[in-house]
């Protein structure tokens, strides 16, 4: 955090991914059709897996993180009640270029896009004894299709292109989660720092949660500027993409969200995958939505 000399304004480094339903996410805040009085954002754009690295460091006061990786920091961080992606029966993907069998892929080598995504800790939830090896996210699509790993776990918009790379679908986690819990599958939230004043905490989470409001009540214009995130998807399958990640979920948990997140983390706990103090801590929502 930076105060300006002589002024009351402070400076809110937000850091999120540079991808088109973050960028959806954030329009607003990013062209200031959204006013935070008192408050200045700047933005920082970079992968998840790096996001979730520098959450370990602390080095920004609102940040795009893995749910997985958010017990590692939540001495440092609390979660904002706006701003997750979940998966509503639907979520990240592991693909192969020849068809393999789900119940398979155990004995298979997986590119996954970092050991701290949510994707990762699924996968191990669904395949313990499964080999990875970690790859750039926008790398791993390339990188099945040319052998060098077995299969891929695809986050964002590979979900809907990997066909394109000739391709096959071994399973869709999100679905396997939803049968085996009923709930979501919280992928992704925004965390900010515990050490902010409690008055400027909640007026960042304010700006935040307006901004996606705006963007969901301005889906068209908030588009056009994610289709400059959206990696060459066409208008539709953007549209589509954003879609499945900012929505009524983005918007607050709601109990069903923040039990989704809990199941998460016990089954986590459970496998040896997190730690066994996992419980998530939100800046609350009735101080901090408008």
């Amino acid at each position: 955090m930076t105060k300006r000399a002589g002024s009351e304004t402070v400076g809110i480094r937000l850091a999120h991914s540079p991808d088109a339903d973050d960028a959806f996410m954030f329009y607003a805040l990013a062209t200031r059709k959204v006013h935070a009085p008192g408050l200045k954002f700047s933005h920082f754009l970079f992968d998840i897996e790096t996001l979730n690295q520098e959450a370990e460091r602390e080095t920004y006061d609102v940040t795009a993180i893995s749910f997985s990786a958010y017990p590692r920091v939540k001495e440092k961080y609390l979660l904002l009640d706006c701003g997750a992606s979940f998966g509503d029966g639907y979520g990240p993907l592991v693909v192969a270029a020849k068809p393999l069998a789900a119940e398979d892929l155990g004995a298979y080598r997986v590119a996954v896009p970092g050991s701290m995504t949510t994707s990762t800790l699924v996968l191990k939830l669904f395949a313990p004894s499964v080999r990875t090896v970690t790859m750039p996210f926008d790398k791993i699509l390339n990188g099945v299709k040319e052998g060098a790993a077995d299969a891929g776990l695809i986050i964002h918009e590979g979900q809907l292109t990997y066909a394109q790379f000739g391709l096959h679908r071994v399973i869709d986690l999100g679905a396997w989660w939803h049968q085996q819990t009923g709930l979501p599958l919280p992928l992704g939230g925004n965390a900010i720092r515990r050490s902010l004043p409690r008055a400027v905490a909640v007026g960042a989470a304010q700006a935040i949660h307006e901004s996606i409001q705006y963007g969901l009540e301005h889906r068209e214009e908030a588009l056009h500027y994610a289709l400059e995130f959206a990696r060459d998807l066409d208008p539709d399958l953007a549209d589509r993409f954003v879609g499945m990640y900012v929505n009524q979920w983005t918007l607050g948990y709601g109990e069903k969200g923040r039990r989704a997140v809990r199941e998460l983390y016990e089954r986590g706990s459970a496998a040896n995958l997190l730690p066994e103090s996992a419980e998530p801590e939100f800046l609350e929502a009735e101080t901090a939505s408008p």
